[in-house]
């Protein structure tokens, strides 16, 4: 039969010690840094995990904000909005009642300068009436009326005419 596979106490217990001296080596050079490797790389996922979770976090805070300054911006965009249709219309009326009053001053200035043109021509008129008066009387009376018969006689026309009925 072969020697090696021949049942040998000797060779079972030297199996047996070498096995055990290679564990005890493993276990104080190779396990314990293997283990502290990692436990290091587990607390190193574990930050990164805690870091990926206040970053999440963080990005829901700035979403949040974000949402709530652009809500506050479109309030604060309506709101001025508002201010300039309210100052628009303000102006608009402002401008409106400034036109209106420009027109009724000048049409109260058309009225009044109608009216002195009016009045001057009327008083025109009355003198020319008169000089016409005059001398159709003098024609009549076949005298000549002197400067101051002709001035009195027109005053006492005026007079006349001025407390009498007018056309206008």
């Amino acid at each position: 039969m072969n020697p090696l596979v021949q049942p040998d106490p000797g060779l079972y217990i030297w199996t047996i010690v070498t096995f055990l001296v290679l564990v005890a080596l493993l276990a104080k050079f190779a396990w314990r840094p293997l283990l502290a490797a990692l436990e290091e790389r587990q607390a190193g996922i574990r930050a990164a995990l805690d870091e990926a979770q206040k970053a999440r976090v963080e990005v829901e805070r700035v979403r949040a904000d974000s949402e709530r300054l652009l809500n506050e911006a479109r309030v604060e965009g309506g709101q001025i909005l508002a201010r300039t249709r309210d100052d628009a219309a303000r102006l608009r009326d402002e401008l409106k009642q400034q036109a209106q009053a420009d027109a009724a001053r000048v049409i109260a200035n058309a009225e009044r300068q109608i009216q002195l043109d009016t009045n001057r021509a009327l008083e025109q008129i009355r003198r020319e009436a008169i000089d016409l008066s005059v001398t159709i009387a003098s024609k009549l009376l076949q005298r000549n009326v002197s400067k101051e018969d002709n001035a009195r006689l027109i005053e006492d026309t005026v007079k006349q005419i001025d407390a009498g009925p007018r056309f206008s």
